[in-house]
């Protein structure tokens, strides 16, 4: 399933053509007949090496305006331009939620960015607005491949690679030590099974906070929030369920999918999960002590540091849990870059930021302090921010067994209707088979 998975996401979600003509440049290389097979990649390294030309790099980059994030990327910014004194650096700028539309309307009025700083399942969107360009036409060979296959393939569609992962991570389980030890729990034996949850989620629920706020067992986001859709489908694959079958096409009718909505039903009907919750209501609770274990990436773990320090003293991680049939498996999400072919000079700006930013000695400290992660290139893999972890050292091999979401124009959409699927059977208080054919009914309509 996870091999079909990849395939899905190659073959689905980008099929225009991203040879535009942003910015009125192209490249006319001369040969002679017997040197065609030059390739547009080597012609277009050949027209742009040791280029000196003045630029203006426009990225588009959420992460600027955020708390703790503005400090790492004016050093990055500062410390690129230094490297590289004809590329001038200009943040383009809106609040995460904000942002992808604004790229979007951009291009449709003629001012195109050059590089995005994306969420992994923006990716369909950029590409359906001709806005994402093949990763091979702009990065070096060997840069491209340093990254590990699966990661590879899961930014990649139809053979073409059209994002650079920055850093990876699957749905993690977090959980709270001290809360564990309070309810008689082994506080370094966190569940690998969602049977083995329920036993503990039992304990862990009749304990109350010091001041006698109730403690919330386990936590699974709801809310109509587009990344909770992926996280509902990282949801299902811990019980080897899907959406699609291998021919891509909408198939509800499986039993791991099934066994998954049924065990967040149960989660609600025991008052184990917080209702309508979104990433940040759940790490609040955690940082708060007022809950005992979450799905979240591995991002989330400093959101919930930066309301409470202690976090560090008491917060774990853990692989996804196995549910029913399914052996654990989660899905895949990143930060990372999307290019945008606005000519040889553009692109070679872009190519040189990607490959400085994406480096154990940029990355390190970020991951280290600001956004715990994993690796997504091999050259990565021994960095210290890694070793040193207590976070990432206890996810097991949770980033291999991670899939790709299926990606395609429309996924947005598609996964505000998972979400809405989710609340139909704990909010809504429906049962699960009523709540799928009421999905399969909105979902056919944008479903390519």
């Amino acid at each position: 399933m996870k091999k079909r998975m990849l395939a899905l996401t190659m073959a689905a979600a980008m099929v225009a053509t991203t040879a535009c003509s942003g910015g009125g440049k192209t490249t006319e290389t001369t040969a002679a007949p017997a040197a065609a097979e030059t390739t547009a990649a080597e012609s277009k390294a050949e027209a742009t090496e040791g280029s000196t030309e003045p630029v203006t790099l426009k990225i588009a980059n959420y992460a600027v305006l955020e708390k703790g994030y503005e400090e790492f990327w004016t050093k990055v910014k500062n410390d690129y331009e230094a490297k590289y004194p004809n590329v001038t650096i200009e943040w383009v700028t809106a609040p995460y939620g904000e942002i992808l539309n604004q790229v979007i309307n951009m291009a449709g009025g003629g001012d195109r960015v050059d590089l995005i700083f994306s969420e992994m399942i923006w990716i369909p969107a950029l590409e359906d607005a001709g806005l994402a360009a093949p990763m091979d036409e702009i990065l070096d060979a060997d840069f491209l491949a340093d990254y590990y296959p699966n990661v590879l393939e899961a930014h990649s569609i139809d053979g073409k690679v059209y994002g650079a992962p920055l850093y990876v991570s699957p749905s993690l389980l977090f959980y709270n030590k001290d809360l564990f030890e309070k309810a008689g729990l082994d506080p370094n034996t966190p569940p690998t099974t969602y049977d083995e949850m329920l036993e503990m989620a039992e304990k862990l629920s009749q304990l109350t906070t010091d001041d006698g706020n109730k403690v919330y067992a386990f936590g699974q986001p709801t809310a109509s929030v587009i990344v909770i859709g992926s996280s509902l489908q990282a949801f299902a694959a811990n019980f080897g369920g899907t959406f699609f079958d291998e021919n891509g096409t909408l198939n509800t009718d499986n039993k791991g999918l099934h066994d998954a909505l049924d065990m967040l039903k149960l989660l609600d009907e025991k008052q184990y999960n917080p209702q309508n919750a979104k990433p940040k209501d759940l790490r609040n609770l955690f940082a708060l002590g007022q809950l005992a274990m979450y799905y979240d990436n591995s991002w989330g773990y400093n959101g919930a540091r930066s309301i409470n320090p202690d976090v560090a003293d008491f917060a774990a991680a853990a692989a996804p849990l196995k549910g029913g049939d399914g052996d654990g498996a989660s899905t895949l999400q990143s930060h990372c870059f999307v290019a945008v072919d606005n000519g040889p000079a553009h692109n070679e700006a872009v190519k040189n930021f990607i490959q400085y930013v994406i480096t154990p000695e940029v990355l390190n400290d970020y991951i280290a302090t600001i956004t715990p992660a994993f690796p997504a290139k091999k050259s990565m893999e021994n960095m210290a921010a890694l070793k040193d972890s207590p976070i990432l050292n206890n996810a097991g091999n949770s980033v291999e067994m991670a899939e790709p979401v299926y990606m395609f124009p429309t996924l947005s959409e598609f996964n505000l209707e998972v979400c809405a699927l989710g609340q139909a059977i704990t909010v809504g208080g429906e049962d699960v088979d009523s709540a799928l054919q009421s999905f399969e009914t909105a979902v056919e309509p944008i479903i390519p």
